[in-house]
């Protein structure tokens, strides 16, 4: 277990992508500040998508374009076939998440094809790309399916390992559906650290079942070294039936910090960025540490 972990701020793609509420591109900006100022380190932004199936990310290019420009943070933008990830280079963001799909169903409602479909896209996505940046990928339904129920350790695998053909930076593990227990987390986090030791390991966890902070906590136990997480909790999926909550990051810098790991980002003004954002949803989030404060106060 590392005695840091890295919080990657996902609210302003994954927190606000299934929001009835939509968010100007001065308040999605607004939020991105947010999070530098908090110490995020890395913050997905937006997503480079078709704005007719997700509205909220409408504005991706605008948002890129308008980016603090004398940040340290580097920015995210998620791609989900090679026409979003040429925006993202067109925008010169610092890194591109690519989503591969481990299971076949999702993969159709997420990006109209199956599993192997969104690994072909991802062997060609650099194809005729002038100044490519670099590409993280992300498997999602890692931990189980909202339509084909649960996804075996055998088929992560095989994804895992056709995915690091194209040797990505970073793997991410995302639980898309908030399914998974630690015990699964250590199980998945462990085998693809002894196939692939050196790489780093990202997860990504919905607490829709609120198994989401023990599974963070799992998973950097087995050795993962960064974390997403989202102000306030906010966060689901246009195509993942209740999906709803990211892990809210104020609950889990306090949980990670209160325990001696080091992240880097401040509970306080993470906080202060939960409420903001409620306010700006009109509505009620799931994070606890907003409602409770922090202790001792």
């Amino acid at each position: 277990m590392h005695d840091s972990v890295e919080i990657i701020e996902v609210s302003p793609r994954d927190g606000i992508q299934n929001e009835k509420t939509l968010l100007s591109t001065e308040d999605k900006l607004a939020l991105i500040q947010r999070a530098i100022d908090a110490g995020a380190s890395r913050i997905e932004v937006t997503s480079f998508v078709n704005p007719k199936k997700v509205p909220q990310m409408a504005d991706a290019d605008e948002v890129a374009a308008a980016l603090p420009s004398n940040s340290s943070a580097r920015y995210i933008g998620l791609a989900l076939n090679k026409r979003g990830y040429q925006r993202a280079c067109n925008a010169r963001l610092d890194e591109a998440n690519y989503v591969v799909v481990a299971s076949d169903t999702f993969a159709e409602r997420n990006q109209g094809t199956n599993t192997q479909g969104t690994l072909d896209a991802l062997r060609n996505l650099t194809d005729n790309i002038s100044d490519p940046i670099p590409v993280g990928v992300t498997i999602a339904t890692a931990f189980g399916c909202p339509f084909d129920g649960e996804v075996p350790l055998e088929r992560l695998i095989k994804v895992v390992k056709d995915s690091m053909e194209t040797q990505p930076f970073e793997i991410a593990l995302a639980d898309t559906i908030g399914v998974a227990s630690p015990v699964d987390v250590k199980q998945r986090v462990d085998a693809v650290r002894q196939l692939y030791p050196d790489i780093p390991l990202r997860l990504h966890f919905h607490n829709t079942r609120n198994t989401g902070y023990a599974n963070a906590w799992a998973g950097i136990e087995a050795g993962a070294t960064a974390l997403d997480s989202s102000f306030g909790g906010v966060g689901g999926c246009p195509f993942a039936p209740r999906a709803t909550g990211n892990i809210a990051t104020e609950d889990l810098v306090y949980m990670l910090e209160r325990a001696g790991v080091s992240t880097g980002v401040s509970a306080q003004q993470s906080i202060d960025a939960a409420l903001w954002l409620e306010e700006k949803l009109g509505k009620t989030v799931p994070g606890m540490l907003m409602k409770a404060g922090l202790f001792p106060a």
